[in-house]
Parts: C-alpha cells; sequence; structure tokens
C-alpha cells in the first residue's frame, strides 16, 4: 500500500510494504517517520553505509542526499514528508543556508505528532483543506529550521509552542504509562503547565490535540504488539490501557484502516 499526497508548502508519500530483501531510495530532501520497528537495517547516504537498529516513531531526514535501504526483514510503515523548499527558505535571512541536516534514527515527538496527522489522511482517504494543510506546512518547516537545519534562522519568537525536548518529555511520560488511565491533567503536570495552557500548546506545537497524540502512541503500541507476539486480541488492548475490547478494536480500526486480527493474518502472509 503507498500513496502521495500534495499540500500547500509540502508533499507527503505513506507507504506500507512488505518486507524486501532487495535495496530501495529514499529521495534528497525529504524528512521522514518510521511507523515500524526494524533491526539491522542497511542505510547508506553520500557512499557511506552501516547498519540501523529503528524503534518505530523515529525520524530520518536526507538532506541533499539519497538513502539507500537495504534487508528490510519486516514490514515497512513509513510517512515521508517533503517540504516546499522555498518555503523553508523563507525562514531565514537571504543567503543562510536553509539545507536540512542529515538525521537517522532521531527521537522528535513534535515531528512525529505532525507526520501522524498527515498519515491518517493517507489511510483513511481524510482530507486536510488548503487552510488547515498550509498552516501544518508553516508549522513543519518552522520546527526544522529551529532544530534540523544545517544554520539557524532569524531569531523570532515561537508564541504558544512547547520546546522541542518538554514534547518529548511528555511523549515518554506518555509511553511508560500506556496500560494505565490518563488524564489531561497527567499530561500537564508532567510539563508543569495548567491543563488549559498545555493543551493548547501541545497542539500549536504538534498539530495533534493531547487525546489525539496519546491515542496514536497507544495505537502504535498495539500494532507493533501485533505484528511481533501471538498475545491476543484482548490481551493487546489491557496492555494499551483498553478496558473495552470493542472500543479497542473500533479505534485501532479507525487509526490503521485494518481490524487487529486481519491486520496480524495479512502482514504474517507477507
Amino acid at each position: 500500500m503507498s500513496s502521495v499526497r500534495d499540500w500547500p508548502g509540502m508533499r507527503s508519500e505513506y507507504s506500507w510494504l512488505p518486507p524486501d530483501g532487495g535495496t530501495s531510495a529514499t529521495k534528497p530532501h525529504q524528512v521522514g517517520i518510521s511507523f515500524s520497528d526494524h533491526v539491522n537495517v542497511g542505510y547508506e547516504r553520500a557512499g557511506r553505509g552501516t547498519y540501523l537498529d529503528i524503534p518505530a516513531g523515529v525520524m530520518f531526514a536526507n538532506g541533499s542526499d539519497e538513502i539507500v535501504w537495504s534487508g528490510v526483514r519486516e514490514p515497512s510503515e513509513s510517512l515521508e514528508i517533503y517540504p516546499d523548499l522555498d518555503l523553508l527558505r523563507s525562514a531565514f535571512e537571504p543567503g543562510r543556508n536553509a539545507e536540512i541536516r542529515p538525521a537517522a534514527a532521531v527521537h522528535d515527538a513534535t515531528m512525529l505528532g505532525m507526520a501522524a496527522v498527515l498519515k491518517r489522511t493517507h489511510v483513511n482517504g481524510h482530507d486536510l483543506d488548503p487552510m488547515q494543510a498550509s498552516t501544518l506546512a508553516h508549522r513543519l518547516v518552522t520546527h526544522l529550521a529551529d532544530h534540523h537545519c544545517v544554520e539557524r534562522p532569524r531569531r523570532t519568537r515561537r508564541s504558544g509552542r512547547l520546546d522541542r525536548t518538554l514534547v518529548d518529555r511528555v511523549r515518554t511520560f506518555v509511553e511508560d504509562r500506556l496500560s494505565e488511565p490518563l488524564v489531561l491533567d497527567d499530561l500537564a503536570a508532567e510539563a508543569s503547565l495548567s491543563a488549559f495552557h498545555f493543551a493548547r500548546a501541545f497542539k500549536t506545537s504538534t498539530a495533534m490535540a493531547p487525546h489525539e497524540f496519546v491515542t496514536m502512541r497507544r495505537m502504535e503500541r498495539a500494532k507493533s504488539l501485533l505484528l511481533a507476539t501471538s498475545d491476543s486480541v484482548p490481551t493487546i488492548a489491557y496492555a494499551v490501557g483498553y478496558s473495552n475490547v470493542s472500543h479497542f478494536r473500533r479505534q485501532f480500526r479507525r487509526y490503521t484502516g485494518f481490524a487487529p486480527s486481519d491486520l496480524r493474518m495479512s502482514r504474517r502472509r507477507t
């Protein structure tokens, strides 16, 4: 399964592919998230190769080079984003280097949230209206300029946004407690903010409301467990915080496009 969507200010490419022992390539100037776990994958950029273990949810960036992959032995789900380079340059003073710095298997929960919003449009066939898409594109290039470019942008105040390290800390807090009931006040307390301020700033930063982010991480954990273990669907539902298995099944289908049992069977046949 693969699809391409063109948005104001960026293009997104989603794929969910069977294991492939051969080679594949990712085009230059992309940033992306791997939504699947991988072990000992060949990774080559600018003529230099290595092998990586890739946990689900990490970020990759190419810079101006192509990435060549090899030895992928697990189903592969990813979302690549190609930002409009002129839009990215607009965050910098004229003459400054706006090239995206290469990154491999980097944790960045802010990027993860934005990629998950785009992934949802591919999986469910939903659209973002032009205002939503262009707002997300500007949010994306601002984050890239602040954290993932060769040079830093012109200094402007990022009003209402959470620092990247704080978003990463909230992600870790959530993932350590996916089997537990979580409420907004728990996440806000971890960020040392009021619930109102935290909810607004978190969505401004990641493009996801806190409850959407928690659901996304629960579904991603459930997907990994379905593919990597023989645990029953109810056991997995409980492990990611759902006491109502029917509700879990509905949420999982809405998020992934698959019923839990169908996903397990289809991916194990590949």
